[in-house]
């Protein structure tokens, strides 16, 4: 790539011009402004130290240097201490001809042994998959995705919170108040029949809560003696005890649960290589916090609970064992990391969870630290903001939560409404109907959760995502098809794409070429940074660029052949681009539409 050229020339200009060595990360390197003449940019100021001299100057003898040294670099233009170097038009139509025949263009080869495991959705098992789950598994499994797209060998795994006193209170409602009642015999599904039951206790437990503070008891108090409460507890030391019939109804309860959720992940076209289950992985996590006890880097209170003091970390206190012996949260994932540690021997261990559990991974790493495991290192907390929508805030308690399912749904059919208002289903067979509109029902969904930065809270309107103009998913989808719809002309009409010899480019071709060769370049970031935004972003300037394109210069209409052909080759791989682009978001893109 021309970029790797520049930065050598640039080192090997500052030795020679001004006798000092630099390393390659101090050459900066960015698009050139559109405002500005040229294609690549070299910021100089950080070599007028080494050239003793004003930024112009020292871009001036560099740039100069740089044009004796790479053939490809026809001239140059300086703009204070922005270096603005054009590139020749034969480079770019030899990446043209190159690239546009890779099939695996801007992908790179796995290299190395040691994994990357990410973990995401970690539901848990009283309540249906949401809105915010959503943006977990869409973040997880672009991640993912991109990772693989720069190399890395990469383990997709899910840790189901499966056990707990959230999990005993839809036991609880569903064994008082359910009647029998099977996703079979009320023909819900899994998931949701058990979310409901989830909803109604805490309806109960408001009621006897305010039953109690009107006889004068406190409300804190109110709180904890609330009898539904307690027997949630009660339930909860039950199962930790192994009792047959409390886990009778919990293995059948959370059997609804997943066969819901495999629903749900099935739609939104995520899997995972391997699930981790938290009954499963707490009592490992138990040993740890007692051998840390035993060796003294714990220490265990009068009471009985157990704690990691943090404080000369500038942390405070954590508890890891509560005083009846039952674990807490920390505790399973201190188990579940040893674990994944133990079945991986992973370079990093990626956790997408919101950014409300930001000091929770920091003080894992720490305690981690704390009991011998030096490997906490390789923990990354791969934090996010929440997803609001208009009317705010969602309570999965209060019911007030999207369900996944349901937004699906919504979304598909507000696909349906506008694409066979537009007439783009015209022609269609029904099923060819049908899957276009899932295709663009949630693609809108994805791309437009995606295309906002991972640290961001965000505000989702559906109405907002699918339009079929500006920064949404469809326009991405609209404009591949497009394209599709060009070369199947072509092809009718007998044209072979190749590219000719000889050639100028115009501003609006070159422009599409630059985007292209950014593409390699776009994927190392968007996986050095974990943000699928790099990328949605990426097809959205790409997306545009081809539009402007395609409505300023003639392509299958264009009398000189040699120049169709040229055009035509530019749209394919613009094309392929967007595909593969779009794909690293998990979203689908039609040929037709």
């Amino acid at each position: 790539m021309i970029e790797e050229k520049i930065v050598r020339a640039t080192i090997d200009a500052v030795k020679e011009l001004y006798g000092q060595e630099v390393a390659a990360d101090t050459v900066q390197i960015q698009k050139t402004r559109k405002e500005f003449e040229g294609d690549i940019t070299l910021v100089v100021f950080p070599f007028t130290k080494a050239s003793r001299k004003s930024p112009e100057a020292t871009a001036q003898e560099i740039g100069t240097y740089i044009i004796a040294h790479i053939p490809e670099i026809t001239k140059f233009g300086i703009v204070k201490g922005f270096l603005n170097m054009v590139v020749s038009t034969v480079y770019w139509m030899d990446f043209l001809n190159s690239a546009s025949k890779e099939q695996a263009f801007g992908l790179q080869k796995q290299s190395g042994t040691k994994p990357w495991v990410i973990e995401f959705s970690s539901p848990n098992t009283n309540k249906p998959l949401h809105l915010g789950h959503i943006r977990n598994n869409l973040l997880g499994w672009s991640v993912s995705r991109i990772l693989e797209a720069a190399g890395k060998k990469v383990v997709r795994v899910n840790l189901v919170n499966d056990r707990g006193i959230h999990i005993c209170k839809s036991m609880l409602a569903w064994k008082k108040w359910g009647k029998g009642e099977t996703p079979e015999n009320s023909g819900k599904k899994g998931d949701h029949l058990v979310g409901y039951y989830y909803v109604l206790f805490d309806k109960h437990y408001k009621e006897e809560v305010a039953g109690l503070i009107s006889t004068g008891i406190p409300e804190e108090d109110a709180q904890k003696q609330a009898p539904c409460m307690l027997e949630a507890q009660e339930m909860l030391r039950n199962w930790e005890a192994g009792d047959a019939d409390t886990l009778s109804l919990w293995n059948m309860m959370n059997t609804w649960v997943y066969q819901g959720f495999e629903v749900t992940y099935q739609r939104l076209g995520i899997h995972f290589e391997k699930t981790y289950y938290e009954s499963q992985t707490y009592l490992l996590g138990k040993k740890i916090v007692e051998e840390g006890e035993q060796n003294k880097a714990l220490k265990r209170k009068e009471d009985g609970s157990v704690w990691a003091d943090l404080t000369d970390e500038g942390l405070d206190e954590k508890l890891l064992l509560r005083s009846d012996g039952t674990s807490v949260y920390m505790t399973q994932d201190l188990g579940t990391a040893k674990l994944r540690y133990d079945d991986f021997s992973p370079e990093r261990m990626l956790y997408v969870v919101g950014n409300e559990q930001n000091y929770h991974f920091t003080v894992l790493k720490k305690v981690l630290t704390k009991v011998g495991y030096p490997w906490s290192d390789a923990i990354h907390h791969v934090s996010y903001g929440m997803v609001e929508l208009p009317e705010g805030k969602m309570k999965s308690r209060e019911g007030t939560v999207v369900d996944a399912d349901d937004l699906m749904d919504e979304m598909i059919s507000t696909a349906r409404s506008m694409t066979e208002e537009l007439g783009k289903t015209d022609g269609f067979a029904p099923d060819e109907a049908e899957e276009l509109y899932r295709m663009i029902g949630l693609g809108a969904l994805k791309y437009f959760i995606l295309k906002v930065d991972p640290e961001k809270n965000m505000l989702f309107n559906p109405e907002e995502s699918i339009d079929f103009n500006g920064n949404t998913g469809p326009f991405m989808q609209y404009t591949h098809a497009r394209i599709c719809s060009l070369l199947r002309k072509a092809d009718s009409q007998g044209m072979g794409i190749e590219l000719p010899a000889g050639l100028d480019l115009l501003t609006e071709e070159r422009e599409i070429l630059r985007l292209c060769h950014d593409f390699p370049a776009v994927i190392e970031k968007a996986a050095a940074e974990l943000s699928p935004a790099q990328v949605a972003n990426y097809i959205y300037e790409l997306t545009k660029t081809f539009n402007t394109f395609y409505q300023k210069v003639p392509i299958n209409k264009e009398e000189n052949e040699d120049l169709r052909l040229m055009r035509l080759m530019i749209s394919g791989f613009t094309g392929s681009i967007i595909k593969k682009a779009m794909d690293l978001l998990g979203i689908d893109v039609p040929e037709r539409m």
